[in-house]
């Protein structure tokens, strides 16, 4: 039980404790070794300890299955780590003949014109519609086996960036974790379950700030109608806060949708935390005027301190996939990681600062 009186993991052995951490320390340096080592030792006596527990059958190959899947998503993303990338949700039962199709299928060309790729289901409809308008060379399927039969479609079936799950919440968490931005269409209790889940993960945290746009057609009333209950009901209610609307924005208009996605890294590039500290990297360097702004204006979101400009911490050295990154100016900051709606409004604010040094 931590501090705060929640339950967690119990604790596992230190790494070559004993005859059997001995074995698999041995057992990873047999296999190449790694930098990350003491979290490949953690795996194996996790799963050592379905042994302990007597696991059944049934939750071993949950447990299995589950962790190939992730293994062989992970293979197929790594060369593409560096390119932007906006995952699609939407209706599978959507039409060619449908705006919502037209719509979607505009989406993924433009986006896929200035350089991103696209990441959908894999299906039909506006998954179609997205592999189609990005083309297959910029494509990833992220398929479900369903009880009924579900092919992908053929602008990703038999390509290597076609990926079939067996779980839906390991197919979920490739969705997020591998992608840069969400763009959602009209669909049904899928689309509207992906909705919600997203903006759960954004609100609370638990996934990196990105832009979601709600996308309809032309002149459409669906996502209107959504977020009337999200005001109306959620937000009347205080079941939300008002800035939690920051998270995502409505449109039915193309190039709306296309700037709310490419320009959330007009200037932020990313984040990530280092102890208890929010690292900010951003493409261009705020000049001392406007960290005074900043500061002005954020300070609600800050558990002490103020938001300083810097430049690559030393931490962040330890991990080699971040060294191509180490010439981005900084902007570090005590988040209270509660206001994740206020935090938006700070990129937002970041983005729209005139670049004053650009980065190197």
């Amino acid at each position: 039980m931590d501090q705060a009186g929640n339950v967690g993991l119990p604790p596992l052995a230190p790494s070559g404790n004993g005859e059997v951490g001995e074995l698999i320390d041995r057992l990873v340096n047999a296999a190449g070794g790694s930098p990350h080592a003491e979290f490949l030792h953690e795996m194996v006596q996790t799963v050592l300890r379905l042994i302990e527990d007597q696991a059944d059958r049934g939750d071993i190959k949950i447990v299995n299955a589950a962790l190939r899947e992730l293994i062989h998503a992970f293979r197929v993303f790594a060369p593409y780590r560096g390119i932007r990338k906006v995952t699609m949700f939407g209706s599978a039962r959507t039409t060619e003949d449908q705006p919502e199709y037209q719509q979607a299928l505009a989406f993924a060309h433009e986006v896929s014109r200035l350089g991103w790729m696209v990441i959908t289901g894999a299906g039909d409809g506006i998954m179609k519609a997205g592999q189609g308008g990005a083309g297959r060379g910029r494509s990833f399927g992220v398929n479900i086996r369903l009880p009924f039969d579900q092919p992908a479609n053929e602008f990703i079936q038999n390509d290597s960036k076609l990926i079939t799950f067996k779980y839906f919440f390991t197919r979920k968490l490739i969705f997020v974790k591998e992608t840069d931005a969400i763009a959602l269409f009209p669909g049904g209790f899928g689309t509207l379950d992906e909705a919600f889940e997203i903006l759960t993960l954004v609100q609370t945290g638990k996934s990196n700030p990105l832009p979601v746009v709600c996308v309809d057609r032309p002149g459409g009333d669906y996502w209107k109608t959504w977020e009337g209950y999200v005001r109306n009901v959620l937000l009347a209610r205080g079941l939300i806060a008002p800035e939690d609307l920051c998270l995502y924005r409505v449109t039915d208009r193309l190039d709306v949708a296309v700037a709310e996605v490419t320009g959330f890294y007009r200037n932020y590039h990313s984040s990530r935390y280092v102890g208890d500290r929010l690292v900010i990297r951003l493409q261009h360097a705020p000049s001392g005027e406007d960290l005074e702004r900043l500061n002005r204006e954020f300070p609600d979101i800050l558990v002490d301190g103020a938001i300083t400009a810097s430049p690559a911490l030393p931490e962040e050295g330890n991990d080699p996939a971040l060294a191509g990154l180490a010439h981005l100016p900084r902007l570090t900051l005590h988040f209270n990681r509660r206001d994740v709606g206020r935090l938006r409004q700070l990129i937002d604010a970041l983005n729209q600062l005139l670049a004053v040094s650009p980065a190197a």
